[in-house]
C-alpha cells in the first residue's frame, strides 16, 4: 500500500508542477514581475533554454555520452536504455544576470522551473521517458529617444517589449543490443510571443505632435518535433568503461500563426482620438528550426568517477520563418559549443562518512550564440560546479549545480551579460511493475 502511494503521489505532483510551470512560462499578467530583463531575447526565437537535469548542468552539460541508471538524461534519449529504478526528476533554476553596454549596466533576475521527467525502465534492455522542458525564453523591456528635425514628430521614444517563450512536451524511448543502443524523442513543441513596439511624441511645444503608435505581433507556434541519439559503451576491463554517444536532429518545420496589429492615438488639443490602423489578419506558415547534431566521449572509472568532453553544432542557416520574417534578423549561419566536465564520488559506499557518498562535480564551456550583430558573432563561456547529495538508506539524491557564465562583448557598442544560474533538482527512484510478496 505504501508503494501504491508512493507511485500515486509522485503522478499528482508531475501533474500539478506542470501546470504550474506551463501557467509561468506564458502568463503575461504582470510581465514586469520577477522577470529576467534580456535585449537579446528579442531577437529570434527568444534565449535558447537549458532544459537539461541539475545533474548534467554542473557538469558543463556534457550529455552525448552520459548515462545513469538512476539519472535521466534527457537531451540524449538512448540514455534510457539503461534505467534500472523508476525516476521521477523535477528541478528549477534561480539566476541574476548583469547587462553592460556603453558604460552603464543593471542587474535583473528571475527563478523558475526547468524540467520535470519520469524514466522507466520497461526491461533490463529498453526504457521510457515522459517529459517537459522549456525551449525558449523571450523577456525584453527596452527604451530609447530618437529626434529627427525632418520628422513631424519631432523628438520621440521609442519602447520594446516583448514576453513568450516555446517549450517541449515528448515521450522518449530507447532499446540496447549489447553495447549498442538507440533511442528516440518525440513530441509537441508549443508556445506564444507576444512583442510590441511603440512610438510617441514628446514634444512640448506643439500639442498637435502629439501622436502614438503601437505595432503588436502575436506569434503562436505548434508542432510534431523529435530528436534522436545513440550510444555505445565498451568495458575495458573490471574498472573502467568507455562511452562514445552523439545526437542528431533534423530540420523541422513547425506550424505558426501570426497576428499583427497597429493601434494609433491622435491628440489635437481639445479631442484624443484611438484607431485601430490596421490588422493584416492572421497569417499562416511554418517556422522551420535547425538542423543539430552532437558527440561526445566519456570515460568512467566504475563507481568513483567519470569524464568527459561534447561538441555539439547547430545549422541556423536552415531556420526561417514564413509568416514572421522579422525573426530570420541578425541569424548566424552556424552556433557551436565546446563542453568539458566531470563528477567524483570519494566513497559511494562508506556508511560512516555522509560526506564521501556526495557526488562532486566541475565543467566549463565556450562556444557562439545564434545570434550574430555587425558581424560580431555573440561569444558565449563559462564554468559550472556541482554537487549530489544522496538521502539516506535510498537510491534518490538532492542535486544542486552553479553556471557562471557570459554572453556578447562590448565590441561594436554590442551588450555584454554576465549571469550567474543556481540549480536546484530532486531525483526519486522506485521499483515499479515489480510483483512483491510482501508490502
Amino acid at each position: 500500500m505504501f508503494h501504491l502511494r508512493s507511485k500515486f503521489l509522485l503522478v499528482v505532483l508531475f501533474l500539478f508542477a506542470t501546470s504550474a510551470l506551463l501557467a509561468q512560462t506564458s502568463s503575461t499578467s504582470n510581465p514586469l514581475a520577477d522577470r529576467e530583463n534580456n535585449p537579446y531575447s528579442k531577437y529570434g526565437i527568444g534565449e535558447l533554454q537549458n532544459g537539461n537535469s541539475t545533474v548534467l548542468k554542473g557538469m558543463g552539460n556534457i550529455t552525448s555520452a552520459f548515462e545513469n541508471p538512476y539519472e535521466l538524461n534527457t537531451d540524449n534519449p538512448a540514455s534510457y536504455a539503461f534505467l534500472k529504478r523508476t525516476t521521477f526528476e523535477a528541478g528549477m533554476t534561480a539566476s541574476s544576470r548583469n547587462v553592460s553596454s556603453g558604460g552603464s549596466s543593471y542587474t535583473t533576475g528571475t527563478a523558475t522551473l526547468s524540467y520535470l521527467t519520469i524514466g522507466i525502465p520497461v526491461n533490463k534492455n529498453a526504457g521510457l521517458c515522459f517529459g517537459f522542458k522549456p525551449y525558449s525564453h523571450s523577456f525584453y523591456s527596452l527604451v530609447d529617444t530618437i529626434f529627427s528635425a525632418s520628422s513631424p514628430l519631432g523628438e520621440t521614444v521609442r519602447s520594446y517589449n516583448g514576453d513568450g517563450g516555446m517549450n517541449y512536451a515528448f515521450i522518449g524511448a530507447a532499446y540496447q543490443y549489447k553495447d549498442f543502443s538507440i533511442g528516440i524523442n518525440a513530441g509537441y513543441m508549443f508556445g506564444t510571443v507576444n512583442k510590441t513596439t511603440a512610438v510617441a511624441s514628446i514634444d512640448t511645444v506643439l500639442t498637435d505632435k502629439s501622436y502614438t503608435a503601437d505595432f503588436a505581433t502575436y506569434n503562436r507556434i505548434g508542432g510534431i518535433y523529435w530528436k534522436g541519439g545513440a550510444m555505445w559503451e565498451h568495458k575495458l576491463d573490471s574498472n573502467y568503461t568507455l562511452r562514445i554517444g552523439g545526437t542528431f536532429t533534423m530540420s523541422q518545420n513547425i506550424n505558426e500563426r501570426l497576428d499583427a496589429y497597429q493601434t494609433s492615438i491622435y491628440n489635437f488639443g481639445d479631442t484624443i482620438v484611438n484607431d485601430t490602423s490596421s490588422y493584416s489578419g492572421e497569417s499562416k506558415g511554418k517556422l522551420k528550426l535547425p538542423m543539430s547534431y552532437s558527440i561526445g566521449v566519456m570515460l568512467v572509472k566504475n563507481g568513483k568517477w567519470s569524464i568527459g568532453a561534447d561538441y555539439t553544432a547547430t545549422k541556423w542557416s536552415n531556420f526561417s520563418s514564413t509568416p514572421d520574417v522579422s525573426m530570420d534578423s541578425f541569424i548566424a549561419k552556424g552556433s557551436y559549443k565546446f563542453s568539458l566536465g566531470g563528477e567524483f564520488t570519494p566513497d559511494a559506499n562508506n556508511i560512516r562518512s555522509y560526506y564521501s557518498k556526495i557526488t562532486y562535480r566541475l565543467g566549463l564551456y565556450y562556444g557562439a550564440d545564434y545570434l550574430t550583430f555587425q558581424n560580431t558573432q555573440l561569444p558565449v563561456y563559462g564554468v559550472t560546479l556541482g554537487a549530489s547529495l544522496p538521502f539516506r538508506r535510498s537510491f534518490s539524491h538532492l542535486h544542486t549545480s552553479l553556471d557562471i557564465g557570459r554572453i556578447g562583448t562590448t565590441t561594436n557598442n554590442l551588450i555584454q551579460e554576465t549571469y550567474v544560474r543556481f540549480s536546484l533538482g530532486m531525483s526519486f527512484n522506485d521499483l515499479w511493475f515489480i510483483k512483491r510478496k510482501y508490502d
